[in-house]
């Protein structure tokens, strides 16, 4: 009967034994190779690691209690919670912004809008991680932090582990159902002493993290060839430093013992020594005293795990030694009959290893004396934890971190940490990472991103329920204090205004990737002069977000905001020298009729970028000749609640848009049925958003029409391109029939060369309903407009031949339109049946 093989190691997707792992090894180059050639997006990383997060944090669930049977001796389920909350969405989003900017870091951006310079963090390629024994956390975690720079990643563990780190990597990529995440990672247990494969692993490296002591790093640098990044994860000694009010507080002392005893002294930020800032050694033996009595009130270590020969050889040792010098009057010990602490007082103040399990030294070192005393150690020091005045914090910290420390806490929170805090002075996904930059000519002048002319941002399929405006209003009582940072209300055209809730860091990547679209539709920040036309107020998002997208592209702005002062807002466009508007189609219309003699002497304005409403063709058409505006584009294409949703870019004309695909999938649904239409047909358009915190918007039904567009777009963006064809909201039940607003609009335009605002009124009149159609004052008679509106749309001539339907058309002023208080977004269907 053959012999099973063990199957220690995890190669991209399948456990193999030893033989197979040796095989592997010696073709590693050429897997790495094969698996950077498709480039890992980060958001593939974050869902996998968000859906391993919620099984791990369900202690009920198959897979946390499979991976439970891991655990190394002496754990138990708070290691996978730990797991858990470091893996959640909110920490990694967080990190990626911290470290490398962004939750899209590898993506090609112009860090500066006026220059055609891309720059992203690009992985380094592959990194090898060498793990330590008994820190059954740091493996997989090392790994999952490769996997957010992008990189292949070989993990080492020791050969005495449990099988911890395998089982969860491969986990992790179980949960990812592109399979890119299984295609970079590898997991191998060896001891080492295996120096052959160790060396396989680091010849293939482009960056080496090794945790240890000096001589477990020398004996992996040994393997690490000529221009392979070594990053160093070595053993940090960190201490406590008191003024002399500090440590006459009794708070402070029992602080200090916190540190002292949480993890036994094991981890890095543990102190070590504790320094006064005196010379007087009667205050540190006095303190010692004190000390000494704060320990022996701390509760005993509820897991005391028996030391191994070598610790009890260096506590005795270093004990032995002290006591032999206190003859020479140099120390004093005092130890805990039970030996399971000690505090030893030392005079002389050069820092002093501890042996550890709660013992620590006490040493006199007046401010002055830091840097000389600190620094030749500053290579080992991580953390001060400092306790004194306002003062003596701010000017000591200032010490500590010249003298080499990496960290400053206050006592009693050393061994915690914030999220994004960085690890002995680096942040670790930039160690993993390579700056690049690609500087092209002026061809590129309106391409934001690089990466859109090869490929777009690409996400899993959306599933779930659709959700209308009402249910993603529901969504906002659930949404977490801590998530609901910035409060809009959309302008309410299309009924009561909705309020959206933002964190700044979502707001921050919604208004740069609204940036990015501005400059692909012709926004050129080096020249433009801008004024900021958008209504603002009642916490309405229009003005403000699109002065934060100026900001962000560093363009010149007058943030004037919609007014009904007209004059005012003309001669200020001439004043300064604006050539370039933002706002609201009705309120630019007006503007310009109402000031039309001063704005066509000036003959500044070339360009208009709006939002929110449509320009009809023929009202471009008299902006192009009346005014000589050259260019008038889409500014962006979104809703208040989803943010950017799409933008033109200089090939696009009328409702055509690219989609934002780095922020959302779109599907077209059929009108009638949640089912996709056939490519090119018209349907309902639904987001599903990927950049939002606290809060699931999938699959909302926004209430738009469109298609999709096939093929390239001329102006080499791969994004997905689709056309706005109208809202739901345009198609109104009257007398039995279905009657499209944009029809009534079309009908003027293309048979009278109405070029105004146009407004659909309905009422009920007795036993009919009454239908009427509201233009602004032109040639164009009443009479002459009510008879192509029946010529032209058979629905509306059958409805008043049947006596079911009154059409009436008027005449009014601009200022007579209904319009949203808060956007001056005009109202194109007012129903007042209701």
């Amino acid at each position: 009967m053959t012999t099973p093989t063990v199957q220690h190691h995890y190669w991209q997707g399948a456990f193999i034994d030893d033989a197979e792992a040796e095989r592997r090894l010696a073709d590693l180059p050429a897997a790495v190779e094969a698996a950077l050639a498709a480039p890992l997006e980060t958001e593939t990383v974050l869902a996998a690691c968000e859906r391993l997060a919620a099984v791990l944090a369900d202690p009920a669930h198959p897979t946390h209690l499979r991976l439970a049977g891991h655990l190394p001796e002496g754990e138990d389920g708070a290691l996978l919670t730990e797991l858990a909350a470091f893996l959640s969405r909110a920490e990694l989003t967080r990190k990626l912004r911290r470290e490398l900017g962004g939750t899209a870091p590898q993506r090609l951006n112009r860090p500066d809008a006026k220059e055609t310079v891309y720059e992203a963090w690009a992985p380094v390629g592959m990194v090898a991680h060498i793990a330590p024994g008994n820190a059954a956390t740091v493996a997989p975690l090392s790994l999952v932090e490769g996997l957010l720079a992008g990189n292949v990643n070989v993990l080492k563990t020791s050969g005495g582990d449990t099988l911890l780190a395998q089982h969860l990597l491969a986990e992790l990529a179980a949960l990812d159902p592109t399979g890119a995440v299984a295609e970079r990672v590898i997991v191998l247990r060896f001891s080492s002493s295996r120096q052959d494969w160790l060396s396989l692993m680091c010849a293939a490296a482009d960056a080496v993290a090794v945790w240890g002591g000096e001589a477990a790093v020398e004996g992996v640098a040994a393997h690490v060839p000529p221009g392979c990044r070594l990053v160093e994860w070595g053993h940090k000694i960190s201490f406590a430093y008191l003024t002399r009010d500090a440590w006459q507080d009794p708070a402070a002392l029992t602080a200090l013992a916190r540190d002292v005893c949480l993890h036994e002294q094991q981890a890095c930020s543990s102190p070590q020594v504790v320094y006064l800032d005196t010379e007087d050694r009667d205050e540190v033996l006095a303190f010692a005293e004190r000390f000494a009595a704060v320990l022996a009130d701390v509760p005993p270590a509820e897991r005391a795990d028996a030391l191994d020969a070598a610790e009890e050889a260096e506590l005795t040792t270093t004990e032995l030694i002290a006591r032999l010098e206190e003859h020479l009057d140099l120390t004093r010990v005092i130890t805990a009959p039970d030996g399971s602490w000690r505090v030893m007082a030392d005079t002389r103040p050069a820092l002093t290893a501890s042996p550890l399990h709660r013992s620590v030294w006490v040493k006199p070192l007046p401010r002055k004396s830091v840097l000389r005393t600190l620094r030749p150690m500053r290579r080992y020091l991580q953390t001060a934890g400092i306790a004194g005045s306002r003062g003596d914090i701010a000017e000591l910290s200032r010490l500590a971190l010249a003298a080499g420390a990496t960290r400053v806490t206050p006592l009693g929170e050393m061994l915690g940490s914030y999220p994004g805090e960085p690890h002995d002075g680096v942040y670790a996904l930039q160690r993993y990472s390579r700056r690049v930059a690609v500087r092209a000519d002026e061809r590129f002048a309106t391409t934001a991103c690089l990466d859109d002319l090869t490929r777009p941002a690409s996400f899993p399929p959306p599933a779930g329920p659709l959700l209308d405006k009402a249910a993603v209003q529901e969504l906002n009582d659930s949404v977490d204090r801590r998530d609901a940072e910035l409060y809009f209300r959309s302008g309410g055209s299309t009924g009561t205004p909705a309020l959206s809730l933002f964190t700044y860091d979502d707001y921050d990547t919604q208004m740069h990737a609204a940036a990015r679209g501005l400059l692909a539709a012709g926004y050129d920040p080096a020249r433009d002069r801008t004024a900021n036309l958008f209504y603002c107020g009642g916490m309405y998002g229009g003005f403000i977000s699109f002065f934060s997208i100026l900001e962000r592209l560093g363009g010149v702005q007058m943030p004037m905001a919609a007014g009904t002062d007209h004059r005012a807002t003309a001669e200020a466009l001439v004043a300064y020298e604006v050539d370039t508007l933002f706002g609201m189609p009705s309120y630019l219309w007006q503007l310009l009729h109402e000031q039309a003699d001063l704005l066509r002497s000036y003959g500044g304005i070339r360009k208009i970028f709006y939002g929110g409403e449509h320009f009809t063709a023929e009202q471009r058409r008299t902006l192009t000749e009346t005014f000589g505006i050259e260019v008038i584009r889409s500014i962006t294409y979104g809703s208040t609640d989803l943010g950017p949703l799409g933008y033109q870019c200089t090939e696009s004309a009328g409702g055509v848009h690219h989609l934002h695909a780095d922020l959302h999938t779109l599907e077209i649904l059929d009108v009638d049925a949640d089912r996709p239409v056939p490519p090119g047909e018209t349907g309902r358009l639904v987001f599903t958003t990927h950049a939002r915190r606290g809060q699931n918007l999938g699959r909302y039904v926004i209430g738009d029409l469109g298609r999709a567009l096939p093929g390239p777009c001329a102006c080499g963006s791969r994004a997905p391109r689709f056309e706005l064809l109208g809202r739901l909201g345009d198609v109104m039940r009257v007398a039995t029939y279905f009657l499209n607003y944009r029809r009534f609009v079309a009908i003027a335009e293309e048979t009278c060369g109405y070029v105004g605002e146009t407004q659909v009124l309905l009422a009920a009149d007795g036993s009919r309903e009454r239908l009427t159609v509201r233009v602004e004052r032109t040639d164009t008679t009443p009479e002459r407009l009510r008879a192509a509106l029946l010529a032209g749309y058979p629905e509306l001539r059958s409805a008043v031949d049947e006596r079911l339907l009154d059409l009436a058309v008027e005449t009014a002023d601009p200022a007579g339109f209904a319009r949203t208080a808060a956007s001056g977004k005009l109202r194109a269907v007012v129903d007042s049946r209701l």
